[in-house]
């Protein structure tokens, strides 16, 4: 019995992409179509450059960075949001839609959260300006167009972008939705005391004017090929309520993460952190027949098999985020006939070993792994150098994931953007364990287990309860303990892991350990704020630690000048060229360094009733899964 797998259809861009790829159409026509599509225009030059690499037509092409409004295709057409058969629907009309999600939410707060498990049950609620669809393009939620050179949405340098919004929008307590609550989104994210986890994508905006309520005139430190990145998604880019949050302190920022109010198709009824959210409909939703369902109860805990059980062989649940599952074990929970089925499709994730810089053992200032404490075994490039050599990839990939969505991950950070993998480093790993016990002979770790200087090789190992991540963990342990290290393993509930809060000291904040185990996506087609998360900055103000309530991305303490200076450059860099090469050598200076160790290129996977309408679950590699609820439907038998 054969596992279903997304549809194969391609949409307009990768039918683009295949063609260029086959060489029926040039480099030049490529890019052009593209960027008529609604494509960046640096990403459809990224696109360009991946083909180009791999030997396809690479004819010379002007960057369209320069002006995109010089091509025969500057329209600008964009996505739109599917809604197959919601045209003649009744809001409420479907019943209760039950979620399954493993990872329990704990706060529904987007800008505060460290997971994807408080992203999604705040999706249902908070709405960013515009979304990603499937094939890369930008979707116009909160806006009426997405600004562009041609409609004058954008200036000549991508330093200036002005968003007209969408008229007739309210929050769902019956306030207006206006460019003020913009404007207070991107001040209240970067505000110290509130602690926002997304404070770097946001770092890049200068100001944000208001000539009036339906403008937003955004200018950026610099000019800004990324543009749309904190605007779109619902993990970067959600609106918050002035009215609600302005001069409120922290207590009104915890009321907000237990109900917040938003622009989205259903609103909070009630909410049990880390057990259940249940939704009703906003009444005051923009589109008068959505959303469907009259009742959302998105149910948190368990595990990723008992939750793809759960919808693939006993329905007692309509869809389960990310079951994560052995192969062997699909066959025993899906049928034909049985209620659900198991969706997997390409994705920009990849599960990794990420090493802590610091001593989570040694105390400095009340807090465990201060960024100015060096770790002791983990700080010798010798050690992580054995540990890249140690691990056996390949064995986790075709024992724990499916072989044509879990690959051996490359030595390369960034996953699934082919114009970004490194010609230099992207098929340099491998399995030496004879290799690497002599990098640590030669670098003085000696004896069983090794030590040096008085310090043993016992190293801490982290990671969220779920059967396939225990696996992992075992494979690994005994890689790097048959090479002379110790290893002990921690198994930590997702909802702790993940979560944000700053009394938690288990999470991925804190990092109170000295390495961990999870995946990190490329989050947009331009990658840098993946590429942020080893950003230290100046006076270190990018690592988390006790001072910034551990909300910074760099969890990691990474800290190399080398590294800094090129990801600043790149982050004003406005060259398409230069940008890709300027992220690849951000790649190769972590690779180089053995600063995280790359295990699985994973694809997406989720289980739901046969009976909703897959198109509309509207998945893709940019977006989490509940962004398109709103346009949820389906025929319940």
């Amino acid at each position: 019995m054969s596992r279903e797998s997304a549809p194969a259809s391609p949409g307009p861009v990768q039918s683009l992409y295949d063609q260029f790829k086959a060489g029926a159409i040039s480099r030049r026509r490529f890019v052009e179509a593209t960027i008529g599509l609604g494509v960046s225009a640096t990403t459809a030059a990224f696109l360009a450059q991946g083909v180009a690499a791999q030997g396809a037509d690479a004819t010379a092409v002007a960057s369209p960075a320069a002006s995109p409004a010089a091509s025969p295709a500057a329209a600008m057409q964009t996505a739109t949001a599917p809604s197959a058969g919601t045209e003649g629907q009744t809001r409420g009309a479907g019943g209760e839609l039950r979620l399954l999600q493993w990872q329990a939410p704990t706060q529904m707060s987007i800008h505060n959260s460290t997971g994807d498990k408080d992203v999604l049950a705040g999706q249902l609620v908070l709405e960013p300006l515009m979304h990603y669809s499937a094939d890369s393009l930008l979707i116009p939620t909160l806006i009426a167009e997405v600004p562009s050179q041609a409609n004058g949405g954008i200036n000549a340098d991508s330093s200036v972008v002005t968003f007209k919004l969408l008229e007739g929008v309210t929050w769902s307590d019956g306030e207006p939705f206006t460019s003020a609550d913009v404007a207070f989104t991107w001040q209240w994210i970067m505000a110290d005391e509130n602690a926002s986890t997304s404070s770097g994508v946001w770092s890049v905006i200068k100001a944000i004017d208001t000539p009036d309520d339906l403008t937003a005139v955004v200018t950026f430190n610099n000019p800004t090929p990324a543009w749309f990145v904190p605007f779109t998604s619902s993990g970067a880019g959600a609106i918050y309520p002035k009215h609600v949050l302005d001069g409120k302190g922290t207590d009104g920022n915890a009321a907000f993460g237990l109900k917040p109010i938003g622009t989205g198709p259903y609103v909070v009824d009630s909410f049990s952190p880390n057990d259940q959210v249940v939704y009703k409909p906003n009444d005051k939703y923009r589109e008068a027949n959505k959303p469907f369902f009259s009742q959302i109860t998105l149910k948190g805990g368990g595990d990723a098999v008992s939750a793809a059980r759960a919808v693939l062989q006993t329905g007692e649940y309509d869809f389960a985020w990310y079951t994560q599952i052995e192969p062997e074990l699909l066959d025993s929970l899906q049928s034909d006939s049985g209620p659900g089925k198991f969706v997997v499709y390409p994705g920009v994730y990849a599960e990794r070993l990420h090493l802590n810089f610091s001593d989570p053992n040694t105390e400095v200032d009340g807090q465990r792994s201060h960024v100015g404490t060096p770790n002791p075994r983990l700080g010798d490039p010798a050690v992580r150098e054995a540990m890249a050599l140690a691990v056996d990839r390949a064995l986790i990939a075709k024992q724990l994931f499916f072989a044509d969505q879990g690959e051996a991950a490359s030595n390369s950070i960034i996953s699934g953007i082919p114009a970004l993998k490194s010609p230099d480093t992207a098929t340099a790993w491998e399995f030496n364990q004879d290799k690497a016990k002599q990098v640590l002979e030669d670098a003085g770790w000696t004896g069983s287990p090794r030590a040096k200087d008085g310090v043993d090789l016992k190293i801490t190992y982290a990671t969220t309860i779920n059967q396939v991540r225990q696996k992992e963990q075992a494979i690994v342990k005994k890689n790097l303990e048959d090479v002379g290290f110790s290893v002990e393993l921690m198994q930590i509930d997702g909802g702790i892991y993940f979560d944000s809060s700053a009394g938690n000291d288990q999470n991925t904040g804190h990092m109170y350990y000295d390495m961990n185990m999870h995946q990190i996506g490329a989050g947009s087609p331009l990658p840098l704020n993946l590429m942020r998360n080893w950003y230290a900055g100046p006076d270190n103000v990018n690592v988390a630690q006790k001072e910034n309530s551990w909300s910074k991305e760099n969890t990691f303490r990474y800290v190399n000048p080398d590294y800094d200076a090129v990801f600043e450059a790149a982050d004003k860099e406005v060259d398409p060229e230069t940008l890709r090469q300027q992220l690849i050598q951000l790649n190769d200076i972590l690779i180089n360094d053995h600063a995280v160790v790359p295990l699985v290129d994973v694809g997406e996977k989720f289980s739901m009733a046969r009976w909703l309408t897959e198109e509309n679950i509207g998945y893709g590699p940019f977006e989490l899964l509940y962004w398109n609820i709103a346009n949820w439907n389906g025929t319940r038998p």
